[in-house]
């Protein structure tokens, strides 16, 4: 069947209908532009009489005479002065056009592309969070996601800051591997590259997800408000710990949350272990606690790996001996076994006569063994005993004859580390990139927050015995001998430095004959 064509009135004045209604369409906007204070004005009126009637109806019939009364005198002076009701009409108009304003409505939720995001996020995790005999589950595909998550948060780019997450009862919360799977899954959905915290409320049946901000690393080496016995590894989150100490950030003074680590005769972690890959701040750590500890005792370094990383405490007051060879580390440490022996035998002689222990057994002595696993190859080679077995004293009896032992090693030379250096470490630092599983092999647990792949020198973990995992930034301090020091630290090491002697003895200091008897038995550390 053939089709008619339309009528000509119809096909020519679709055209005209269009210009026609494009032309009112400019003309409203048009009028409104040029109406639009008249609009907000009256908007505003409406909304103020609104208000006025509302207080009115809410009042009590007792107060409405005195109100009426009140609002008439003021309606009568401001009618006698001069200029009055200009002033009134004029603040009313104000009033009104600042109460009829077009405000910005509040956002109360996530856009298109954050609701995407988190319902993306909500079908993935379906599969951990839902078993089919659940009657009404909380995670099911295509459910409704604003159920189970709240508290979210996202930045600028669009990706997750915060999220707390509501899981069924059910959910196996106590097993760490099922905890790792969520948190894995989470952190991959929600962007890589940032180190997220994940708080397990197992009484609640939640989990809050939140993005941790990177720790300064803007605090230098300096001198930390401390008592004797303190030692300041470093830097952490301002809730991991409950003390707080007066720091210098570049040009400005604030308070930061320090890792304190305590040694002494009552420390139970008297020793630390520091590991890491290359590059990673050992060496920075071992530093910053040279300088705190000449504050107060004295200082024995051994450096395996020979670079002259300490030449800058070479000579300097309290520092006995910076040893980079075999030989000079073997003597070195051979004295070291021998003035733990001398200090416990003094010790224990004056406390069975009744008399305080004597003054250079009080003396801290630090002695800081950095990279001792090329100094174990060096002695295979040479025929002689491994350095580390000279340890054995300092580490086992070190806490009552106040010797503290540090120890730096990396990552691949952990297992050349004797059984009596891993066992007596409780202190533990892991610095530089690092998985879970290298991390938990050094701390003996697994880190609460996630590890980011690129991290500045001397960023990570420390663990002080049985204590929590926390986070750790060290104090800048580097080799001020190093041409690519800054200058703000090359001043800032400097200045710690004590005084150089006038003497330095090229040899380790010779050992204190032990008497060859000793009254009562030598005390061994707990």
């Amino acid at each position: 069947m053939a089709r008619r064509p339309l009528p000509r009135i119809l096909r020519s004045g679709s055209s005209q209908i269009a210009r026609s209604r494009e032309i009112a369409r400019t003309a409203a906007d048009s009028a409104t532009d040029v109406l639009h204070p008249l609009i907000t004005v009256t908007r505003g009126l409406r909304q103020l009489a609104a208000t006025a009637l509302h207080k009115w109806t809410a009042m009590p019939k007792e107060r409405r005479g005195p109100t009426l009364f009140l609002v008439a005198a003021i309606v009568l002076v401001v009618a006698l002065i001069p200029f009055g009701p200009l002033l009134a009409l004029i603040s009313v108009m104000a009033a009104a056009a600042w109460k009829g304003r077009v405000r910005t409505p509040a956002r109360t939720g996530p856009d298109e592309a954050e609701t995407a995001r988190l319902k993306a996020l909500y079908e993935a995790l379906v599969p951990y969070f839902s078993v089919a005999e659940d009657p009404a589950p909380l995670f099911a595909h295509g459910g409704e996601w604003s159920e189970a998550f709240s508290d979210y948060e996202f930045d600028g780019n669009g990706r997750l800051t915060r999220l707390r997450v509501a899981y069924p009862a059910y959910f196996t919360d106590g097993e760490a591997e099922a905890r790792t799977r969520i948190e894995q899954l989470l952190h991959a959905k929600s962007g890589r590259g940032r180190e997220y915290l994940f708080d397990w409320d197992e009484e609640g049946n939640q989990l809050v997800m939140s993005v941790l901000p990177a720790l300064s690393t803007a605090i230098a080496a300096q001198r930390f408000v401390t008592v004797p016995g303190e030692t300041v590894l470093g830097f952490t989150d301002a809730g991991a710990v409950q003390r707080t100490v007066p720091v210098a950030a570049g040009e400005e003074t604030r308070d930061a949350p320090p890792v304190v680590w305590r040694t002494g005769p009552r420390s139970t972690e008297p020793h630390l272990l520091a590991v890491g890959e290359p590059g990673s701040g050992t060496t920075t750590l071992l530093r910053s606690i040279a300088l705190q500890a000449l504050q107060h005792g004295d200082v024995l370094i051994v450096e395996g790996s020979g670079t002259g990383e300490y030449a800058c405490l070479t000579g300097r007051a309290g520092v006995l001996a910076v040893d980079c060879g075999l030989a000079g580390a073997l003597a070195s440490l051979e004295w070291a076994a021998h003035e733990t022996e001398r200090r416990l035998i003094a010790a224990n002689r004056a406390r069975q006569a009744g008399h305080p222990a004597p003054d250079d057994t009080k003396r801290p002595l630090w002695i800081l063994l950095d990279r001792p696993s090329i100094l174990g190859h060096l002695a295979a080679a040479d025929g002689r005993a491994d350095p580390q077995q000279l340890l054995q004293v300092p580490l086992q009896h070190g806490r009552a004859a106040q010797v503290t032992v540090v120890v730096a090693e990396q990552f691949d030379s952990v297992e050349s580390l004797t059984e009596t250096v891993r066992t007596h470490t409780r202190a533990r630092v892991v610095l530089g990139p690092a998985s879970f599983e290298q991390v938990e092999s050094v701390l003996g647990r697994e880190p609460h927050t996630t590890p980011t792949p690129d991290v500045p020198p001397g960023r990570g973990y420390a663990r002080l015995g049985t204590g929590p995992v926390l986070r750790l930034q060290v104090p800048a301090t580097p080799d001020p001998y190093d041409e690519a020091t800054s200058e703000a630290h090359r001043r800032a090491v400097l200045e710690l430095l004590p005084e150089r002697q006038e003497r330095v003895e090229a040899a380790a200091p010779e050992p204190t004959p032990a008497p060859a008897a000793v009254a009562g038995p030598v005390p061994a550390e707990g």
